[in-house]
């Protein structure tokens, strides 16, 4: 089964162009139920050898071992995507992952924050003035916050709420990416689905300030650094999407704010706050790269979840 494993990597990596992030979580999920089969010292077990029964006794195990029901479904869609590969390339008849139901899972609806609270983090953000150059202000973290990086985080979270990106997009985006008179992006999204998004004059404001110090973290690098880029860390190399959660974290300690937020946390509130401001349905789907309608619909459940509390608190009968 592990050549075809690794035959199915190769595909993805060559054919679907899948990110080094999708990459992993595949061959992490498929080499888990390799293991599983073929524990050290058994034999082989050959991809024919694999039924829908065997697919149902591993999902079992998977619940005896507490896992939460959306890993055990990321899981299984693992499983059918390389079966499927498996299938076409005639390894086996059919697909037995297809006869395999996916574990229901609650429904969960995305924590959003209000306008105000948003543009209010951000602006207190853009009002902290930065330390003088050269000198490094301490963070509760412990390490410094200098004036390079606050415009670059700041460049950062500005674009991210302004335009919906997935981390792995922003931290994915080249200079020849964005459109600075038009504040037009470029974004190669999931399935390599290319689409154009706009974004605000405050991203604007903040990715000018930042671009000569991107210059300088370059000239810091000494012909090291990756020229393409736009969001570049201390040694000049590209931003990693687990660096933005990190740098989100951060700015959420220092102004003493106790959300549980994440780069995508942005991206909710992007896509909300234009529902409720009246932005049709479909051009929000089309922003947020979402191929089915029924996704972006999650953020109308939202909307209504929040109108609810403003009736709550504020109707008199309520």
């Amino acid at each position: 089964m592990k050549p075809a494993i690794e035959k199915f990597l190769g595909y993805l990596r060559a054919v679907r162009n899948a990110s080094a992030h999708t990459l992993r979580n595949y061959r992490s999920d498929l080499e888990q139920f390799l293991t599983y089969l073929s524990p050290p010292g058994a034999e082989t077990v050959s991809v024919a050898q694999i039924d829908h029964r065997v697919i149902r006794e591993y999902l079992g195990y998977l619940h005896d071992q507490h896992l939460q029901k959306s890993s055990m479904a990321r899981k299984l869609a693992s499983l059918r995507s390389f079966f499927k590969f498996c299938a076409r390339e005639g390894m086996i008849k059919d697909n037995p992952a297809r006869l395999v139901a996916t574990p229901k899972l609650p429904k969960r609806l995305p924590v959003v924050l209000s306008a105000e609270e948003m543009n209010a983090f951000l602006d207190q953000l853009g009002s902290a003035p930065p330390p003088p150059r050269g000198v490094a202000r301490r963070s509760k973290m412990g390490r410094p916050t200098d004036r390079l990086l606050l415009e670059r985080d700041r460049a950062i979270l500005e674009l991210l709420y302004a335009s919906g990106l997935r981390v792995s997009e922003l931290t994915g985006l080249n200079l020849a990416d964005i459109d600075r008179k038009e504040q037009m992006l470029r974004v190669l999204g999931k399935g390599n689905k290319e689409r154009i998004i706009p974004y605000g004059s405050k991203a604007e404001g903040a990715l000018q300030k930042y671009g000569p110090l991107r210059t300088e973290l370059l000239r810091k690098a000494g012909g090291r650094g990756d020229i393409e880029a736009v969001f570049l860390n201390h040694g000049g190399a590209r931003l990693t999407p687990r660096s933005i959660n990190r740098i989100l974290k951060k700015y959420i300690r220092l102004v003493n704010i106790n959300w549980d937020l994440h780069p995508h946390s942005l991206r909710h509130a992007f896509a909300t706050h234009l529902l409720a401001d009246g932005a049709d349905l479909r051009a929000i789907q089309e922003l947020l790269g979402h191929s089915s309608l029924s996704t972006t619909q999650r953020y109308t459940h939202s909307s209504i979840r929040q109108l609810m509390e403003v009736y709550d608190k504020a109707h008199p009968h309520a």
